[in-house]
C-alpha cells in the first residue's frame, strides 16, 4: 500500500510512480506557479490535469483534497517528519516547496521577508484585481452595461502595476534573487495580453515590466512549467 492510498482523489487520478509529489492543476496563471516552482526546484513531480470544469474542479474526487475547489493542489508523500502531506492554495504551496529545498526564498533572513511580502502583494492585489480585470474586459462581465466595475478594475491594474514597474527600477527580479515571488508575480502581469487589455492599463508607457517578463518567459523551467500539465490532450 503506497503513502498516497488514503487520499479517494488519487482513485481519480491514480500516480503512476507514487514515491513523488503528485500536483493536481491547470496551466492558469494560479496553477502554473506550482508547476515552475518544481522545474526550478528540480523536484520529481507527476502532473495531473484537473481543468476548470465542474466535472473537475468539482467532483468529490477533488474536493476530497480542496474543498475550496481550486487548483492548484499537491500531495506530498514526503512530507514533513517524513508523513505526507496535501496543501492547496498556490502562496502556500510555493512557500511549502521553497523551505522543502531551502531554494527560491531569499538567500538571508531579510531577504526571505521581502520575498513573502511580494508573494503577499501577488495573492492579496494582482491575482484578484487583475482576475476581476479580465472578467469585466473580455469574460461574461463584459455584458454588464454598468461601468463602473469596469473602470474600478482597469484603475486599479493600473496601480498595481506601478507598484511593480517602480519596485523593478535597477533590479532584474522583484527581490535581489529569482524568487518564488517572481513565480508568483509573473505570470499574473503576462495576463494583461490574455485579456486583450493592454491599451486600457498603459502597457506602452511600462518600461521594467516586459524586459522582466522576457527574462522570466526565457528561462528553461518556466518554458517547461507554463505547459504543465498540457492545456490540451
Amino acid at each position: 500500500m503506497s503513502a498516497l492510498s488514503e487520499f479517494p482523489i488519487t482513485n481519480r487520478w491514480p500516480p503512476s510512480d507514487p514515491s513523488v509529489i503528485q500536483l493536481y492543476a491547470f496551466p492558469t496563471p494560479n496553477g502554473v506557479k506550482a508547476s515552475i516552482a518544481l522545474e526550478e526546484l528540480g523536484l520529481p513531480y507527476e502532473a495531473h490535469r484537473v481543468t476548470l470544469a465542474e466535472a473537475d474542479v468539482k467532483s468529490e474526487a477533488f474536493l476530497s483534497l480542496n474543498p475550496n475547489n481550486k487548483i492548484p493542489a499537491i500531495i506530498d508523500p514526503n512530507g514533513p517528519d517524513g508523513a505526507p502531506i496535501a496543501l492547496w492554495e498556490s502562496g502556500a504551496i510555493l512557500i511549502y516547496l521553497a523551505e522543502k529545498t531551502d531554494k527560491l526564498l531569499g538567500a538571508t533572513e531579510a531577504s526571505r521577508y521581502q520575498v513573502l511580502k511580494w508573494l503577499m502583494f501577488q495573492m492579496g492585489g494582482i491575482g484578484p484585481m487583475f482576475g476581476q480585470l479580465g472578467f469585466f474586459v473580455k469574460l461574461a462581465g463584459t455584458e454588464v452595461q454598468d461601468p463602473l466595475p469596469r473602470e474600478r478594475y482597469v484603475n486599479e491594474a493600473k496601480r498595481l502595476l506601478n507598484v511593480v514597474e517602480n519596485a523593478l527600477e535597477g533590479r532584474e527580479w522583484i527581490v535581489e534573487d529569482y524568487s518564488i515571488a517572481d513565480i508568483a508575480l509573473a505570470p499574473w502581469l503576462g495576463m494583461m495580453e490574455n485579456y486583450e487589455a493592454k491599451d486600457l492599463v498603459g502597457w506602452t508607457e511600462l518600461r521594467n515590466i516586459p524586459a522582466y517578463l522576457e527574462r522570466f518567459n526565457a528561462r528553461p523551467a518556466v518554458q517547461v512549467g507554463r505547459n504543465t500539465p498540457p492545456r490540451n490532450i
